[in-house]
């Protein structure tokens, strides 16, 4: 029978300047399997890193084969395969070539992402925020669920996002064909998503050995915001006044790349996690949960959010949108 884990601060000893390199201090992946989408820009690049520091065997999906080999030179060992989450045969494939060559996959962090982009579509009429940030992760997630499986303790880490507060998952019309479309609205759909997603994953994986975690990495100036106008970036105040990024962990949530990895990686190796799931985590630390729907605090999660009946609906309609179920 499922445990749920609460959803509450447990005293990580972590807090909002961590980086990536500290959480993984004494932390050994040797002979442990890893893969980080959108592992060679951002947060993700940071990610690999870390674990590649830990001595884990890396491999980085791309769909910018030669932007990730330029990026990762300087971790010859870090496996690079191509891969486009908005194409569904695509994450097959990948999936297919992966488990061909390994038996088991110990951490999956879905990292890669799109934020506040223009109305686009995948080739099936699915909404890009939708169908690259929850659907394509989902369908990868569930490729490869016999490996994950075979780890016998894996780890699943969704990357969510404080933005989850501004879209609820529209059951009636995910893909905006019937009602007007609004990037960020869109966004947030995809970051409620990925926090759901993780709940319902972990309820079904618990007894299997496969935990799964969503996080928000906080506010980063990176390569996400290519599709923001001036006027949103003034608004979302990643930068100053000359262009430089905003580093104020503790009063902004604006972090370091560095910084920005370290929950994901806390979430994903951390011995104090040993047998938690199905959380929302900020600043290295299980997030604690807001009172209601309508509350604004950026470092706790709203009930809605990680509902787990509406997570259950999710998964239904992930399913039938994808094709895909758990092996």
């Amino acid at each position: 029978m499922y445990k749920a884990t609460p959803q509450a601060p447990i005293g990580s000893g972590f807090g909002a300047s961590t980086t990536a390199a500290d959480v993984i201090q004494g932390i050994d992946l040797t002979g442990k399997t890893v893969v980080v989408t959108g592992g060679y820009s951002g947060i993700g690049l940071e990610t690999v890193r870390a674990f590649y520091s830990a001595g884990a065997k890396v491999i980085v999906p791309a769909r910018d084969m030669e932007k990730a080999k330029a990026v990762l030179a300087d971790m010859p060992d870090v496996q690079i395969d191509t891969m486009d989450l908005l194409k569904p045969e695509s994450i097959d494939a990948f999936a297919d070539r992966f488990l061909h060559q390994y038996d088991k996959l110990h951490i999956l962090v879905n990292n890669a992402g799109v934020m506040a982009a223009p109305l686009a579509r995948d080739e099936r009429g699915y909404e890009s925020q939708f169908a690259a940030n929850h659907l394509g992760h989902f369908q990868l997630t569930c490729r490869l669920w016999p490996a994950l499986v075979r780890a016998e303790g894996a780890r699943v880490i969704a990357l969510s996002s404080f933005g989850y507060v501004r879209g609820e998952i529209d059951f009636h019309d995910p893909h905006f064909e019937h009602r007007e479309y609004h990037p960020w609205v869109a966004y947030g759909q995809a970051k409620r998503a990925n926090a759901l997603f993780a709940v319902a994953l972990d309820a079904i994986g618990q007894s299997q050995g496969v935990r799964a975690f969503s996080v928000h990495p906080g506010g980063i100036a990176t390569d996400l915001q290519r599709h923001l106008s001036q006027a949103e970036l003034e608004a979302v105040k990643l930068f100053d006044a000359v262009g430089q990024p905003i580093i104020d962990p503790e009063g902004a949530d604006r972090k370091t790349p560095q910084q920005g990895a370290a929950t994901s990686v806390w979430c994903a190796t951390s011995p104090q996690l040993a047998g938690m799931g199905g959380v929302y985590c900020v600043n290295c630390e299980i997030a604690p949960l807001l009172p209601s729907d309508e509350s604004m605090e950026r470092f706790g999660i709203r009930p809605g959010a990680i509902d787990p009946v509406t997570a259950g609906r999710l998964w239904q309609l992930s399913e039938l949108h994808t094709g895909t179920k758990l092996d």
